[in-house]
């Protein structure tokens, strides 16, 4: 992946950062924005395609970004933005009734080098679960990513979310 220029990601990140000003009515304008951005970058950048999809996702179009974030990861995003880009899809699968293949595309992250996205990862994994009446692994895997953040129970919690999924004995 060509470097981008921290000019570039300031802006962008700019971008970003006044997204909330935006109205719902101005969405286009905001998508504006980021195609302004995308056009400064090579025709062959995957940083393109997915800030397209972020912008597209982010105004409530998940099937216009479903096939910017598989660009995106098809040029070879890779690294964090890989990773939110593989979130991000999954999500937006879900939400256009494709949860089993938001499900293949985040169950490999599950295994992957542990970053600040670990939690996201499972939070969307749950809900992917969850529309496919997978309910028991969802709230599993949700529990498990709460479980180091509490201040105490945390062996507890990470076993309760264990034996949602795991056989055990019978209760009496």
């Amino acid at each position: 992946m060509a470097p981008v220029n921290e000019d570039w990601e300031e802006r962008t990140a700019a971008a970003w950062a006044g997204f909330d000003d935006y109205e719902e009515e101005r969405a286009a304008d905001f998508r504006a924005v980021i195609d302004a951005l995308v056009a400064e970058l090579p025709a062959d950048s995957p940083l393109g395609p997915f800030e397209q999809a972020c912008a597209w996702d982010s105004t409530g179009h998940s099937d216009k970004a479903v096939p910017l974030y598989r660009e995106a990861l098809a040029r070879g995003l890779s690294g964090y933005k890989g990773r939110r880009a593989r979130i991000q899809l999954s999500s937006s699968l879900r939400n256009i009734g494709q949860a089993d293949e938001g499900v293949k595309l985040l169950t490999p992250e599950l295994v992957a080098p542990s970053d600040e996205l670990d939690d996201a990862v499972r939070a969307c994994l749950a809900l992917c679960l969850a529309d496919l009446g997978r309910e028991r692994e969802g709230l599993a895997l949700v529990i498990g990513a709460l479980a180091p953040h509490l201040p105490r129970y945390q062996r507890s919690m990470a076993n309760y979310a264990r034996l949602l999924v795991e056989p055990g004995p019978a209760a009496d």
